[in-house]
This record gives C-alpha cells, structure tokens and sequence, in this order.
C-alpha cells in the first residue's frame, strides 16, 4: 500500500533496532501515535475498551475523519506491525514503551479530570518489564507525572511526559513533521531513550522537567487560543471602522513575530482541546496563586464572540428569530475533520435557536444526523447544501469547508425566502454573493 506523500520513511527496522510500543486509548491522539509509530518500523499494539472501535481499526477501518490515516493503518495491520486490542494489560506487557493517550475531560471545577490516566497506569503496571518507559501523552496538569508514578508503584520504570502538538484534520501530517518534540523527566536515560523513538523526524528536541513540559503544552494551547480571540476582535473592529478585515489581517501575518497560523477570523474557538485546556491552566494557576487575568479575557471574549454572530444572524433576519427558518453550513468544530466536540458552530447555532429559530443544517461529514451532540438543538440536518437553504431567511456560514466557496449562489437565492448570508469564515465573496441576489455579512468585511 502506498504511503501518503506526507509520511516520513525511517530507517529503524523492524528486525533490528524496532522498539515494541503500546498505545493505550485509540482516539485521536492514540490511533495516529500508533499508525505513525508502525509506520516508523515499529511494532504497536494499541488498546481501547470500545470492543466496536478495536474490531474495525483490526479490519483497517479508521474510526476517525483524518487525512492520510487510511493509508497508514493499512499498512501497519496488513505488514503485522500494528494490532489492536480491548486488554490495555495485555498490550502493555513486556514492552519497551507504554503510551498513556486516554482522555482527560474537565472536571466540575475546570480542572482535568485524571481518572482515567489514573485507572490505565494501575491497569498496565502488573505487566510492565522492569526498565519500561511509560509516557504521558494525554493532556495533563502539572505534577501528572508523580501521580502516574504512584499509579504505577513500580520503581523499576521510569514515567516521562511527552505532550502532542497534534491538530485535528492534520493529525498524521504534524506527527511525522513535528515542530519541535518536548520531553519531560527527571530520568535523563528514559528521556533519551524515548527521543531515539523520533529521531528519524529530524526535529528539534526539548528535554526538560516534567512540570516544565506539561506546562509546555497548556501554554501552547492558552497562547493559540488568545490569539483567535485577538484576531476576532480586530474583525470586529474593522466591522466597526469600515476596514476590510481580510487585507488587515494578510498585511499582520506577513510579520515574522506574529505569522499567518491561527490568524483567521470566525465564530469562535472550539474543540476538544482549547476550551478545557485553558479553564485548566486558569485552575493550575489559581491553585498556586497566580491570577490569570489575561486568559480569563480570552474565554470571556470568545464567549461574546458566539453571541456576537448570533445577534448578527437575528440582524440578517430583520432582528427578530421568533418562527425563522436559519440554514446552517458546517456543523464540525473545524474543516478537515468530523468531530464535533466543542464544536463554535453548535455554540453559535444553541443560542441563535434561543431566540427562536429553527434550524435546517448541512455538513459534508456528517453521516450520523442523530448525533448526540445535535439532540438537544431544533435541528433537522440536510443531505446537501441547497436542501439546508429551502425556506430559510438567513444562511450563516460556520465552518470553513472550502467547497461552500463553489456553491451555485443564485441557486440558494432562489430556494431562500429572504437570501441574506453571514459568513463567519470568509469563504464566500462578497461581490459573489450580492451579484447573486444575496444581502452578505463577513467578518469584519463588506
């Protein structure tokens, strides 16, 4: 099976120098930890308690939307190299390392919740060999380490931090191209050891503590999601002043300081990571004193951001939702990818329904129309985009699928009862949208 052109050839072998690895939990992080690890050479048996999740991934069906997964889970369960498992005990068994990709959901207090990194430590510790390598992978607070060490009570194992840097939809890519490779213990030797692992990647390597590292993580995430919040409000600014947003915020990422990534205005940031991420290092730091006053402006500035579009589809509408068909386009929490955890549209939709909308919505990657995430909306979701439009006074645009830039427009017009557009992602043209008949809302762009 050929490799996507993304993919990384190693030179570990799998009959010379290949580790034996075993990935615990088969979600995002852990299913492209163990594609990519097989891909390298080595042997890789990932466990999850989701007996349908582990029947497909043995049978080379991914479980997730991501670019260039196929490819390299078929290689790795078609050459041997990767299996996968329900027994998390058993596949951690006389390995060399233990990767620990479990979930860490927040708590009630804004805190990650670490049971379940907990109750896998305890659950493959009777197994491990003595010298294994158990590293954290999951998104953790800082000290995580010691409590997988107590997990553990095996002293014969060293226990490392390692957090990903992974983004949904380009999972496998940045896996196999890492910006850099952070790794956190106060056993230098197992630090190295688990560095050999990416050495063929050829990126920069960073060693350090494991409070050094896990605060890495947060930071990166707090950081990103700060900086969307900023690059909304100067959309909205430009809204206000009559600048074209778009222009601004080319002419800002040209700068080297400030860069083109996560510099696109919309609805809000979302997703499995920045939301309970950044409520965690607020905790983190209010567990030691520190005030976190400029990351509690972020959230509170991405929260008004969500009814800040919501107003601006009830404004579209005339002012008043009361018994207004909205149609929606994208539902997932970005493009690239069929999650919807977290989602900003599912946030913008909730309080847009609030105001007495119902909702008709399409989503290329949205095979299951009863999702539980969609339950609790007035929400009947379409096979297609022009179906979500039929009858609807407003369309918002919420997820930046880039076919909604090649849509027929004078063929939503004719379907809407008042074809009035609000493009949170900027994927339409302006010039476009009113050449065919619509009225058009941007960020921060006429």
């Amino acid at each position: 099976m050929t490799a996507p052109a993304n993919a990384r050839r190693s030179t570990v072998g799998p009959d010379t120098t290949a580790a034996t690895v075993a990935v615990i939990g088969a979600g995002y992080v852990g299913l492209t930890t163990a594609v990519c690890l097989a891909h390298l050479g080595h042997r890789v048996v990932a466990a999850d308690i989701d007996a349908r999740r582990v029947e497909m991934l043995s049978n080379a069906l991914p479980t997730i939307l991501e670019e260039g997964l196929p490819e390299l889970l078929g290689e790795g369960v078609s050459s041997g190299r990767l299996s996968f498992t329900t027994d998390p005990a058993e596949a951690a068994r006389d390995v060399d390392f233990v990767f620990l990709c479990v979930p860490t959901p927040q708590g009630a207090n804004g805190a990650a919740d670490l049971s379940y990194v907990e109750d896998a430590a305890r659950a493959i510790a009777p197994g491990l060999k003595p010298g294994a390598v158990v590293v954290t992978k999951s998104t953790v607070p800082v000290g995580s380490v010691g409590v997988v060490v107590s997990a553990l009570n095996r002293p014969d194992t060293a226990v490392v931090s390692n957090p990903e840097f992974l983004r949904e939809g380009r999972a496998v890519h940045d896996w196999l191209n890492p910006d850099r490779v952070v790794i956190g213990s106060h056993d230098r030797s197992a630090a190295e050891r688990l560095a050999q692992l990416y050495e063929p990647l050829g990126a920069p390597t960073v060693i350090t503590d494991p409070a050094s590292s896990e605060t890495i993580k947060y930071a990166c995430n707090a950081f990103l999601a700060a900086k969307v919040s900023f690059v909304n409000a100067i959309a909205n600014l430009c809204g206000a002043v009559g600048a074209d947003a778009v222009d601004v915020i080319r002419g800002m990422s040209y700068d080297r300081r400030i860069g083109a990534d996560h510099l696109a205005p919309g609805p809000g940031w979302g997703g499995s990571c920045f939301p309970k991420d950044t409520s965690a290092l607020i905790k983190i730091a209010e567990d030691h004193g520190y005030d976190f006053g400029l990351l509690k402006e972020a959230i509170a500035a991405n929260d008004e951001q969500f009814e800040r579009v919501a107003n601006q589809v009830a404004d579209a509408a005339g002012g008043d939702l009361t018994g207004v068909t909205v149609a929606a386009w994208g539902l997932t929490f970005k493009a690239g990818t069929d999650d919807l955890r977290g989602s900003p549209a599912l946030s913008v939709l909730r309080r847009v329904a609030t105001k007495g909308a119902s909702i008709r919505a399409f989503d290329p990657t949205l095979p299951d129309k009863h999702h539980s995430s969609l339950t609790s909306l007035p929400l009947l979701v379409t096979d297609d985009p022009y179906g979500a439009c039929e009858g609807a006074r407003v369309l918002v645009v919420l997820t930046e699928w880039p076919d909604f830039a090649d849509v027929d427009l004078r063929k939503v017009a004719a379907v809407m009862t008042t074809p009035a557009i609000v493009d949170t992602r900027n994927v339409i043209e302006p010039i476009a949208a009113r050449a065919a008949g619509c009225s058009y809302i941007g960020m921060g762009r006429s």
